[in-house]
């Protein structure tokens, strides 16, 4: 039986900002003070794994798929014609922030049957 579509939606929020804030060109990417975007990486990929445990998808295809998405979203921001560098120290903070919207989800999420 699917969940309804409140469970679904923050997954769904959280991509769609991914996408804009990590495939943005870099003329519209603002400027914030030093390593700034580590923070956004973190925060962007907690949210990422945590919604996707929200939305019951197991906490392993969770950390398969963000992670992948991690790795992709920094190779492809290094070759589109965005104006954009692709960094390991970025997909380090994407890491970071999965593995603690994973946390998150154990002790905040209610328990229910994950997706497999």
């Amino acid at each position: 039986m699917p969940l309804p579509l409140k469970f679904y939606l923050p997954l769904a929020i959280s991509m769609i900002a991914a996408m804009i804030i990590l495939f943005t060109p870099a003329s519209g990417v603002p400027t914030g003070f030093e390593h700034s975007d580590k923070i956004i990486h973190f925060a962007l990929f907690a949210a990422l794994a945590y919604s996707s445990r929200v939305a019951t998808i197991s906490a392993a295809r969770t950390a398969v798929w963000t992670v992948t998405f991690a790795g992709l979203s920094e190779v492809l921001q290094a070759i589109l014609p965005l104006g954009r560098s692709g960094s390991v120290s970025d997909a380090l903070f994407d890491v970071l922030g999965v593995i603690a919207g994973l946390v998150l989800a154990v002790v905040v999420a209610p328990a229910r049957p994950a997706i497999h």
